[in-house]
């Protein structure tokens, strides 16, 4: 079946998605425009929409044939991915390896520092209150998920490090920490969302220079540039292999 492009179901500061015409299913498209801090920054990335989308669709094959189950259905072009339609659990899940970024504020501990080993972070997906961080019994108290869907996301994640981690390494890259969203599909649990320099902060294994997002949120400069080495590393150097 050809896919074609329904109403438009949600568009975020990254990604539109369309309802298409194959039930239980959605596209993501890709967009270059860029926010940070709560979308308090905005900008555009060209190229960034491709990138994260190609990436993506790299590191979801990867974890596909690890066992870890996703929403990713098909790559259809350069920014457009065909997914499982999910029930968003509106809890963003977050791990880290080094310290970075809140993690640095939070303790006091200078960037850079291990993390061994990896912790996992819950927050609340919610703009309006700017994300703010959960713990257990705060998921509970607000029904966000049920306790065996809570230990099931935390395991997930690290199992998901597991298999990014060492993967990234090989391409010369630190996967610093990063951010996973899950959600249900027909009463079972995928990884949604997208792996892309915009949900992981990565670094270059001997230079650590960063090579993410936070070249925009810092002012850095070279945005596009570290993009699209990431680019070439992960999606280029895997299809000539």
């Amino acid at each position: 079946m050809k896919i074609e492009l329904g109403q438009k179901l949600y568009e975020g500061k990254a990604k539109i998605v369309y309802a298409t015409n194959r039930p239980g299913t959605v596209v993501q498209y890709f967009k270059d425009d860029a926010t940070a801090f709560n979308a308090l920054k905005r900008g555009t990335i060209v190229g960034k929409g491709e990138v994260n989308n190609q990436m993506s669709a790299t590191l979801f094959r990867l974890l596909e044939k690890a066992r870890v189950p996703t929403h990713f259905l098909e790559q259809l072009s350069g920014r457009e991915m065909l997914c499982r339609h999910l029930d968003i659990i509106k809890i963003e899940t977050i791990v880290r390896n080094i310290v970075a970024g809140s993690l640095a504020k939070r303790t006091g501990l200078p960037e850079g520092t291990p993390v061994r080993p990896p912790i996992v972070e819950l927050y609340y997906k919610s703009d309006p209150l700017g994300d703010p961080m959960l713990n257990d019994e705060h998921v509970r108290m607000m029904k966000l998920a049920s306790p065996k869907e809570l230990a099931w996301l935390k395991k997930q994640a690290l199992r998901i490090n597991d298999v990014l981690r060492p993967f990234l390494l090989k391409k010369g890259l630190l996967l610093v920490d990063f951010k996973l969203e899950f959600g249900r599909h027909r009463g079972t649990l995928y990884l949604g969302d997208e792996i892309s320099p915009d949900t992981c902060r990565l670094w270059d294994a001997k230079t650590r220079q960063k090579l993410d997002k936070d070249r925009f949120r810092q002012d850095l400069g070279g945005v596009e540039d570290a993009y699209q080495e990431v680019y070439r590393r992960v999606v280029q150097d895997g299809k000539a292999a």
